[in-house]
């Protein structure tokens, strides 16, 4: 199996609505994904496999110093073999060339291994207001 990892890659909006409704079991056939990450990213990165888009990860930013991490998602097969992990190296890589001092990333505790062991993010204090 090899990978291909590309920032800002071009990508299908179907093909990402079902990696993200795969991901994260909720249904977004309606979304502009593509639209949406010109619009508010600093870029994103996009895992393939041949044509297949297998894992992507955005980078939304300030402007300037903070970028921060959404929507990691890894097709279910492909989970656990590193792709996830590559795809937040890469958009650190990319938010540190553009200038960015810091990659911030909210997650659940399920997935403080990927991002603590695996990512190498460090733990914060952090807060959150539902709205």
């Amino acid at each position: 199996m090899t990978i291909d990892y590309e920032w800002r890659g071009a990508f299908d909006n179907a093909a990402l609505g079902a990696l993200h409704a795969e991901g994260f079991g909720a249904s977004t056939p309606e979304v502009d994904w593509e639209g949406r990450v010109r619009r508010h990213s600093l870029g994103w990165v996009c895992a393939r496999d041949g044509d297949a888009l297998v894992g992507f990860v955005n980078v939304a930013w300030d402007g300037g110093g903070h970028a921060f991490v959404l929507d990691t998602v890894v097709a279910g097969g492909r989970r656990r073999s590193g792709i996830g992990a590559e795809l937040v190296a890469e958009a650190a890589r990319r938010a540190r060339a553009a200038g960015c001092a810091w990659l911030h990333v909210d997650f659940e505790d399920d997935l403080r291994a990927f991002y603590v062991d695996a990512c190498g993010f460090e733990p914060t204090a952090a807060g959150l207001i539902a709205l």
